[in-house]
């Protein structure tokens, strides 16, 4: 289960862990295997990964957005990092830079999961904007913290208490037109209007 399926359209994701001390070997980069970790089991489509892992430089990021999109195709563009009040956390800023439109949604949605966890959640800056035909997250730094956000949060059962903000995602990518993402609903329910839903593959 989880597993993609060629019936579905390919997706290119662009993954991207900014950090100073990972992007020049002073400690093991997380970021990136967690991302490409929860996207792997949630998203049902064959997937193209573009990996990026970069300083916290402001220019340095927003010229690697740029490129995921504009010369990568990505469809859609996730970083990892850079996100809190700290003199170098500029990924926020970066970001905006580049956006045609911003989607302040998934930054508050963020902000109301991390918070059942810590106060110090209110102290995150994720945003997400849409650059041409793709959306771009930012996301925690800490591995749990990008699952919890991506995932939301369930009860002993197992039920959604709290969406995650996953499951918007292949809904705005369909609306700026971008391929058809189908998602594992063991891991993230992905919601569409009836109007918009497609078969699912055999």
């Amino acid at each position: 289960m989880g597993q993609p399926n060629n019936a579905f359209e390919a997706v290119r994701i662009g993954v991207v862990s900014i950090s100073d001390r990972a992007s020049t070997g002073v400690y093991e980069d997380k970021g990136l295997p967690a991302l490409q970790d929860w996207l792997g089991r949630a998203v049902r489509n064959p997937v193209t990964w573009v990996p990026r892992l970069i300083a916290d430089e402001r220019e340095l990021i927003a010229r690697t957005l740029r490129e995921l999109v504009d010369e990568e195709g990505c469809h859609l563009v996730l970083t990892t990092g850079g996100t809190g009040p700290a003199l170098r956390d500029v990924t926020p800023e970066a970001t905006l830079d580049v956006a045609d439109k911003e989607m302040p949604g998934f930054g508050e949605q963020m902000r109301q999961i991390s918070l059942r966890f810590v106060p110090t959640a209110i102290l995150s800056r994720q945003t997400a904007v849409i650059r041409k035909q793709a959306l771009i997250l930012n996301l925690p730094g800490q591995p749990k913290s990008i699952a919890e956000t991506l995932e939301g949060l369930r009860d002993d059962e197992g039920k959604s208490i709290v969406p995650g903000i996953f499951a918007a995602v292949p809904y705005c990518i369909d609306l700026i037109g971008g391929p058809y993402i189908e998602t594992n609903a063991a891991v993230c329910d992905a919601f569409r209007p009836k109007s918009a839903r497609r078969p699912t593959p055999a």
